[in-house]
């Protein structure tokens, strides 16, 4: 019976790893949203510049304030970065199988902090790097420095390198993931190795306790304004954590959408089931005297026979005369002289040639 209890537990420690397809998507999740912040800024910064420009300009300082906010109110409360929460994980510190600890609880002190620095600093200080990157390089093309100044050599050393770097900075969790999904590591990610933690599916008491927790917070009353502050600010993060991740899911949704229905394979279809049919080639009401009037060569006048001087087209027909032999036949007829439509002096239309 001990036996079998052991290999219970056991299994449970294994049956709680997430997939790789799992923990690819939540590191996915918070990539994408920064853009679409990144987007909608842009927008208000380019409608209104004098209000909203500072936005724009300090972005990147006002989202990792704010996306420090949001994860440290997720590994306190959940045991996980926003993006996991979402996908039902917790964070365990690594080594603890057996015993795990409830969701709730929150990480040690020493994973806690390493967990924020690391989902909240690296994606940073990467930014910014890719950033100083390109403006580097694009000084490189545009250089006012003398070419054998130090400081010409170092940046050059720099963006020789940094690809290499970059390669060995990608290599690394390519090879971790690929470690992952073979079991041979317990981290799909090195940020989590040098965290100390793992990913953890939620058990039930998991999801159980985190229930009684958010039902126990709404429900408790505070009386010194201290905890009233703290009450206050704690709701109001859990309220924009909530909003987040119950609209993450339909704005997931639509953005995919729109992915879709912008892509070029899309337009292609779109503009074969919305373009118009090709009109047909003018029916001529005397086909034999209609095809005789038709001169041989293009730059020839159908009605004088001579190269044509002023070439005006008929919007009715599309066939082009001299000007003032279409203005004296349609004044004199009313009509196209080739194909007989109706046709007013005002659909004549003067054809400019590039010379002209």
């Amino acid at each position: 019976m001990a036996e079998l209890g052991a290999h219970l537990t056991a299994a449970s420690a294994v049956d709680d790893r997430p997939s790789i397809f799992e923990a690819v998507a939540q590191d996915s999740l918070m990539a994408a949203l920064k853009p679409a912040l990144q987007h909608l800024v842009k927008v208000l910064a380019e409608s209104n510049p004098g209000r909203y420009g500072f936005l724009w300009r300090w972005f990147d300082e006002i989202y990792v304030l704010l996306d420090l906010l949001l994860q440290q109110h997720y590994l306190a409360g959940c045991s996980a970065s926003f993006s996991e929460n979402f996908y039902s994980l917790k964070r365990v510190p690594t080594g603890e199988r057996r015993q795990q600890p409830l969701a709730t609880a929150g990480l040690p002190k020493r994973q806690h902090w390493k967990s924020l620095l690391l989902l909240v600093l690296v994606p940073y200080l990467k930014g910014k790097l890719e950033k100083l990157v390109s403006s580097l390089r694009e000084e490189d093309e545009y250089s006012i420095h003398p070419p054998s100044s130090s400081w010409k050599r170092f940046y050059r050393a720099f963006l020789a390198a940094y690809p290499f770097v970059n390669m060995t900075w990608e290599g690394w969790f390519l090879i971790q993931q690929l470690c992952y999904i073979l079991g041979k590591a317990q981290h799909h990610s090195p940020l989590l190795w040098l965290a100390g933690v793992r990913l953890a599916r939620l058990t039930a008491e998991d999801i159980q306790a985190l229930e009684k927790k958010s039902s126990g917070a709404t429900s408790s009353q505070t009386h010194s304004i201290k905890t009233q502050v703290q009450s206050a600010v704690r709701k109001a993060l859990g309220g924009i954590a909530f909003s987040l991740s119950t609209g993450l899911s339909v704005s997931v949704f639509f953005l995919q959408f729109l992915d879709w229905w912008y892509s070029s394979e899309n337009q292609e279809t779109i503009k074969s089931l919305t373009a118009l049919p090709t009109p047909p080639p003018p029916v001529h009401l005397d086909h034999g005297s209609s095809t005789a009037l038709l001169p041989k060569l293009k730059t020839v006048c159908p009605l004088c026979r001579k190269i044509r001087v002023n070439a005006t087209a008929l919007s009715t027909s599309g066939f082009v005369f001299c000007y003032r032999c279409a203005y004296n036949y349609v004044k004199t007829h009313q009509r196209c002289p080739i194909t007989g439509y109706a046709t007013e002096l005002q659909h004549l239309v003067k054809l400019y040639s590039p010379e002209s």
